[in-house]
């Protein structure tokens, strides 16, 4: 495999040669390189570092980070302090808040947090360290990326997703399968999620996740999710589910656009997998060579992935028949997007939605189309110079 510099990495090391001093935090999901992207930047950092990782610690404790704060601010000015996994210490946010703020005018430290569960992590941030920090994701690998490391086609990223240290095991199914579940799903629902969250049912915890996996790029109600799980609960809790499941960077849930909010809290969920790993995890990856039905869902499925990226609002749209694929917002401008997987071939859905609300910009995605997208690092200039 070719070693990839992520754009994170370069837009991070920009700002870490800045006079300005905030706290640099690098959001996104697990197995994506993050870690790997702040080693590359500390092996060619011109002064001292300190990288140190909470999630290598059974119980990290806020001693233990004032304690390795210490450390840093003791091999001199313009060190480079880099904590991985942050949202793993109790109270981190009010102590990282208290020990910044001694260091800040000084500018003695360069400060870099890396997380995984952005629910916690966020939450942080928004209680304790406003106007201190910004934020830089680190997305889900493209089929640039992937093309580039692996040589991968379009249909090799579709069928497994984009997780690099899995990429070399594509050749035997059942042992890439095995390293999905568990070195990548499993850690994210016990560690990110369900040991920082009071998650009641763990059981039914874990079947929400592989039933949704089951839906890539569908809308479903929470009652039919509901009906097909095996233990007892509650529209609330799978609601709840979803959203922890979102906050991991496992899924997106996409709401109905109606031009209310009050209608699109409201409606059923339309649920984007954020990797096609995660829905071959429990289904044979054959399954895309076979089942056209199949194979235009995860087609649909990648593009709404890639879409997610966007800084606009993402949404889907269905009146009655007619339906949208997906809507964005985007700067002022309204997109109405439907995407050409072979598994429809009607258009009305998007003629009715541009009747309903005028000025729509259309945007049929076909393969070459989508191709693009799942290429781009910037998905919001492939949208806004896409030719009408």
């Amino acid at each position: 495999m070719i070693e990839i510099k992520r754009n994170f990495t370069s837009i991070l090391e920009q700002r870490l040669q800045e006079e300005l001093n905030f706290i640099q935090v690098v959001l996104g999901p697990r197995q994506v390189g993050k870690t790997t992207g702040l080693q590359q930047i500390v092996g060619t950092w011109k002064g001292p570092s300190l990288m140190i990782s909470a999630d290598e610690l059974i119980t990290p404790t806020t001693e233990w980070l004032q304690l390795n704060w210490e450390r840093a601010r003791n091999l001199g000015t313009g060190t480079l302090f880099v904590i991985d996994e942050i949202q793993k210490i109790p109270d981190w946010s009010t102590v990282i808040k208290y020990l910044f703020d001694q260091d800040r005018a000084s500018r003695h430290l360069k400060i870099v947090l890396l997380g995984s569960a952005s629910l916690g992590l966020q939450r942080g941030l928004a209680e304790s360290l406003v106007g201190r920090y910004e934020i830089i994701p680190a997305h889900h690998w493209n089929l640039d990326e992937c093309k580039r490391a692996f040589g991968w086609n379009i249909k090799d990223f579709l069928k497994f997703g984009g997780y690099p240290a899995a990429a070399q095991l594509t050749g035997d199914v059942e042992r890439w399968q095995s390293y999905i579940k568990n070195s990548i799903i499993e850690p994210v629902l016990i560690r990110d999620i369900l040991g920082l969250t009071n998650v009641n049912k763990p059981a039914l915890f874990r079947q929400t996740f592989e039933l949704a996996m089951s839906y890539p790029a569908q809308e479903i109600s929470y009652q039919k999710l509901l009906g097909q799980l095996q233990e007892s609960g509650n529209v609330t809790t799978i609601k709840h589910y979803l959203e922890l499941f979102e906050g991991a960077f496992l899924l997106k849930t996409l709401q109905k656009y109606s031009g209310s909010e009050v209608k699109k809290r409201g409606s059923s969920p339309k649920i984007i997998p954020l990797n096609t790993a995660l829905c071959h995890a429990f289904r044979l990856p054959l399954s895309f060579d076979t089942d056209p039905d199949w194979r235009g869902r995860i087609f649909e499925a990648a593009v709404g992935a890639s879409l997610c990226r966007t800084k606009g609002k993402l949404y889907y749209w269905r009146q009655g028949k007619f339906e949208v694929d997906f809507i964005l917002e985007l700067e002022g401008k309204l997109y109405a997007m439907e995407v050409k997987s072979g598994r429809k071939r009607s258009y009305r859905g998007l003629e009715k939605f541009i009747l309903k609300y005028p000025g729509t910009i259309p945007i049929w995605i076909d393969q070459e189309a989508g191709k693009e997208l799942l290429l781009a690092e910037s998905i919001d200039s492939v949208i806004m110079n896409v030719k009408i």
